[in-house]
């Protein structure tokens, strides 16, 4: 097969070097938020405090020459913080839409759990659709539109669980996790003086990006490979162990990542690989497990348990 256009692999390499810059010794979350940008999708960083996950979602932002508003999610915070609220106008007689922080391009939505269920929805029609619904009116939101959110544990205190729905719309979900010693050390060396963030500047357009999801649409998913990612997602929800499977949503979440690894390797087409390697990041966060569990934690390790699992049986063409 020939080579895909170098272009998207290009930029996720100058992405991944200006993250790295900031985000220390963490390939994978970094290639993970990648992909997650490439294939039009929304990333959810989930981890105890401290550990960087609002630093690699304003990295990312920061590596686009794009808007980006981070929203502060509290418990106190009312859906039409998000969305924006229609204002009565008396000069004009009538009201007038005020959009929320949630009119740009890439969303940090900081400790979304903290937020009660009825906050969170705000998110669902914007993440789904790339629209938002005000008083019977429906507002289009960016062509480029990325939702990068973070969260504590749900075992912690002051936070709410997110709901199926709203864990199915997000992409990928992934863990930072404590640096190791080396990576630590290089954070002491960098964190002196000054904030590493302050010098990252843009190193993509909006248009690169945009241009990039339309490459990787266009990768080449061949038959064989499509029934094995199908048969992936589907034994999900046959699984003993699994009260609520993959939804299609995941299937088309699994193939667009697929598609995007494949692409910033240089290829322009999707090999089982893709799919066994992305498989732990697409699907766990969305199943729901049989049996009762001490924490969310262990629920979520049990997910991707059986996840590893399904991906090591299923036949692969």
């Amino acid at each position: 097969m020939a080579e895909a256009d170098t272009s998207t692999r290009a930029l996720a390499q100058r992405i991944a070097r200006s993250i790295s810059s900031v985000v220390t010794g963490k390939s994978e979350a970094t290639e993970s938020a990648i992909l997650t940008l490439l294939a039009g999708g929304h990333l959810l960083i989930e981890d105890v405090p401290g550990v960087g996950k609002t630093t690699l979602a304003s990295v990312l932002a920061r590596t686009i020459s794009a808007d980006s508003h981070r929203i502060q999610f509290t418990s106190d915070m009312l859906p039409t913080d998000v969305s924006g609220l229609s204002i009565f106008d008396q000069d004009a007689h009538a009201f007038t839409f005020h959009p929320g922080p949630i009119f740009t391009n890439i969303v940090i939505a900081d400790e979304v759990n903290r937020a009660t269920p009825r906050t969170q929805s705000a998110l669902l029609e914007a993440m789904a659709e790339r629209s938002v619904s005000v008083d019977g009116t429906t507002h289009p939101l960016p062509d480029l539109f990325m939702v990068v959110a973070t969260q504590n544990p749900q075992d912690m205190a002051g936070t709410f669980p997110l709901p199926e729905a709203q864990r199915d719309r997000f992409m990928t979900q992934i863990s930072i996790g404590y640096p190791d010693a080396a990576a630590e050390r290089a954070m002491l060396a960098k964190r002196g003086a000054s904030d590493p963030l302050d010098a990252v500047t843009p190193v993509a357009t909006v248009a690169d990006v945009l241009r990039a999801r339309h490459e990787v649409a266009g990768l080449h998913l061949a038959e064989p490979v499509q029934e094995y990612l199908v048969a992936v997602v589907a034994s999900t929800r046959r699984h003993s162990g699994i009260a609520l499977g993959g939804s299609p949503r995941a299937t088309l979440h699994l193939s667009r990542m697929a598609r995007a690894r494949a692409a910033i390797r240089g290829r322009d087409f999707v090999s089982p690989d893709d799919v066994a390697a992305l498989a732990s990041i697409v699907l766990p966060h969305r199943l729901v497990p049989r049996g009762r569990y001490e924490s969310v934690a262990a629920s979520m390790s049990a997910a991707t348990e059986i996840v590893a699992e399904i991906v090591a049986r299923t036949p692969v063409p």
